[in-house]
């Protein structure tokens, strides 16, 4: 049941974000608060995970500190009237981190049509994601960085 309730939860977040696209209802509150949701139901999961033994503490705490570092470099970007907006990587990222939260929380092995073990399924998934987290929060520093050295040479801050 906590599987399928986290999977509706993130079907929510990706159809909200698709319908303020689609018919441009995006707003600057939206857009701030989107990450944040995302985030929080992200991490929240992990984190309770790890309590049941099925994530690995190491993993969740290199995820975390990704997601607050970028929060913190667009945090920095808003200042400079600009924003360093979400990359191809890091939506994949997301995606990621949600489809590999499913399977661990339904954690067992099934049979459905053939025996499908959730948990392996979800620890490949996750460390996927995890790839695919350090290579997008490398990306943001990199191009929080360029950004940076074009206000420096154009005066600063």
């Amino acid at each position: 049941m906590a599987g399928i309730i986290f999977l509706v939860a993130s079907l929510t977040d990706f159809f909200d974000g698709f319908i303020a696209r689609r018919f441009s209802l995006e707003s600057s509150f939206g857009r701030f608060l989107d990450p944040i949701a995302d985030k929080i139901l992200v991490t929240s999961a992990l984190i309770m995970l790890i309590a049941l033994g099925r994530v690995q503490a190491w993993i969740v705490m290199l995820i975390i500190t990704r997601e607050v570092a970028v929060s913190a470099l667009r945090a920095i970007t808003k200042s400079w009237d600009t924003t360093l907006k979400p990359s191809h990587v890091g939506k994949l990222k997301a995606l990621f981190q949600f489809a590999a939260c499913v399977p661990l929380i339904i954690h067992y092995e099934y049979n459905l049509i053939i025996p499908i073990n959730f948990h392996l399924v979800g620890t490949v998934l996750l460390y996927m994601a995890l790839v695919l987290t350090l290579w997008s929060g490398v990306d943001y520093f990199l191009r929080f960085y360029k950004e940076y050295q074009v206000r420096e040479d154009g005066g600063g801050f």
